[in-house]
């Protein structure tokens, strides 16, 4: 059976478009548009603290106007590295407001990443949490940060530097602010950090339409064949600094009219707790965040059947994951695809199909995607059933990379965005991943690509050759694994590596297994083999 264009599209509900339907001119309108619907509906529950919709954009308001005081323009770079919290959506909305960029930063992030992730997107203001002013402090005399925003949760709160301010003194009375057009499909509202092939993170644009259409197509899949309570109450544990938390979870609550309840971190007893206590509608979490509820004693009782639905994104989720967690719960969990390039998500199995496990699903609204083969001829659509590279086009998908036009025509051709994932398609329009990029590891819902980690361990000085690899890991999914042959002459030990990588790189990129070998496997022109390693670790696992 050759490929048909769209078979998906006849499992849609008739209650769901073929398109999806963008009503906002801005993310800025679109927050606008849900505070004149919700009013003083709560909108943002933390820790015995609510906001109502109405309050959001008041802080936001005046978290705008003090960014216009220090004459912030449309088009600079406002980097947040904060956990979850109401100051996220508050900074967010208020940097659109302005027509800025928001700039991700995983609150995770080592000097050294921070510095890099500032100096490549220019940012010269960042909000950050208080415990990590220093880091930030560390390196902001190497970037182009003049001013330093600090939140605090509470507590005794140490002093600043001149010129930083906390984030409350930093928020102005509402002032006659200037109205900034927004060119939705052009104008970039926000920079993802994703890991990059060459070791070094990139800046993945996302225009105010990408957003707007990609939050739209989720809670049309998700939430328009149901009906939800007045008390609409949603868990937001997936942290907003990667867009699957901050697109698919916090703008989507937002839209939804959602109480939202912000966990700035995952616990499982605490998320065991609160679905007990709060009776959410909706949660969204990844693979190892059911790999620990499957773990906890007690997860029968917690109160998940209760439900809509619950989803899991940013790495595979294992079928026996899947099963055993419906098992005990007696949930719906609903698995999906995306890419930070995508907003993230392309893919989805929504509550309203068949299930089928193993999938992630079908494509969302607007979506085409398909199944290629590269031959003599240029790419081609493979037959029903038949493995290829997954290809996207949609609303979604991303303007580029910032500043890397070279990097930015390797993936985008003619509108559509070459995933480097292996998939196939079946008969109904249901997509399976088969593999994924070969040399990224997904360890904990994170990418995590080898190439950064071996620039690091280069840095040492008794590494002649490096290989890093992903390795099965049964909570983590994969995690690093790191081989190394090191210059004649010298000697240094596996656990003084991993201290090394715990130093220098986030947590979940560090290299939690090393061996030091006599030689690294090479091509005949002398090209370090990674593939090789990668096989003799799946060769291990099959043994």
């Amino acid at each position: 059976m050759v490929y048909q264009q769209k078979p998906w599209l006849k499992i849609y509900d008739p209650r769901i478009d073929e398109h999806v339907s963008i009503e906002h001119d801005s993310l800025y309108d679109f927050l606008q548009g849900a505070v004149n619907r919700y009013n003083d509906k709560p909108a943002l529950t933390f820790y015995g603290n609510v906001w109502s919709f109405n309050d959001t954009k008041v802080v936001t308001d005046k978290f705008a106007a003090g960014l216009h005081n220090e004459d912030f323009q449309k088009g600079d770079r406002l980097a947040i590295m904060l956990p979850n919290s109401p100051h996220y959506i508050f900074a967010l909305f208020g940097i659109f407001r302005l027509g800025g960029i928001a700039v991700q930063v995983n609150p995770m992030y080592v000097e050294r990443e921070i510095e890099h992730v500032l100096n490549d997107s220019g940012s010269e203001y960042i909000v950050v949490l208080d415990t990590l002013y220093p880091k930030v402090k560390s390196v902001q005399a190497n970037t182009s940060v003049k001013k330093i925003i600090v939140v605090s949760f509470g507590g005794k709160r140490v002093p600043l530097a001149d010129g930083d301010q906390y984030f409350d003194e930093f928020l102005h009375a509402n002032e006659q602010l200037p109205v900034v057009e927004i060119d939705r499909h052009e104008d970039v509202a926000l920079l993802q950090y994703t890991g990059g092939t060459t070791g070094l993170s990139k800046g993945v644009m996302l225009t105010h339409n990408n957003l707007l259409a990609n939050f739209n197509q989720v809670c049309e899949f998700a939430y328009k064949t149901c009906e939800k309570p007045n008390d609409f109450k949603m868990i937001t544990v997936l942290p907003m600094f990667h867009v699957y938390g901050l697109s698919s979870t916090a703008l989507c609550g937002i839209r939804e009219g959602a109480n939202q309840i912000i966990l700035p971190r995952f616990d499982p007893k605490e998320v065991m707790e609160t679905v007990k206590r709060e009776k959410p509608f909706q949660m969204s979490g990844v693979p190892t965040m059911y790999f620990a509820l499957n773990s906890q004693q007690g997860l029968e009782e917690s109160g998940f059947d209760q439900l809509y639905y619950i989803s899991c994104g940013g790495a595979p989720l294992p079928v026996e994951t899947a099963k055993l967690f419906e098992k005990r719960t007696g949930a719906k969990l609903l698995d999906g695809y995306g890419l930070s390039e995508s907003a993230p998500t392309a893919i989805f199995s929504p509550p309203f199909v068949p299930r089928k496990y193993g999938s992630v699903g079908i494509p969302v609204q607007s979506t085409t995607a398909k199944i290629v083969i590269e031959t003599a001829e240029g790419y081609v659509d493979v037959p029903v059933g038949e493995t290829g590279e997954l290809v996207i086009k949609g609303p979604q998908i991303m303007k580029g990379y910032w500043n890397r036009p070279k990097d930015t025509e390797s993936v985008l051709k003619d509108g559509w965005l070459f995933t480097g994932d292996i998939a196939k398609m079946d008969e109904d329009g249901y997509f399976y991943i088969v593999d994924r990029k070969k040399d990224m590891i997904i360890a904990s819902g994170y990418n995590v690509y080898p190439s950064e980690i071996e620039e690091v361990l280069y840095q040492l000085e008794a590494v002649e050759e490096a290989l890093v690899v992903g390795v099965p890991d049964s909570y983590r999914g994969e995690t690093v694994k790191a081989y190394v042959k090191l210059k004649a002459g010298y000697t240094i030990t596996d656990e003084e590596i991993k201290q090394y990588g715990k130093k220098n790189l986030a947590p979940y990129k560090a290299p939690k297994e090393v061996e030091i070998l006599p030689e690294l496997p090479k091509s005949s022109v002398g090209k370090l083999l990674r593939r090789v390693l990668r096989d003799q670790e799946k060769s291990k696992v099959q043994a």
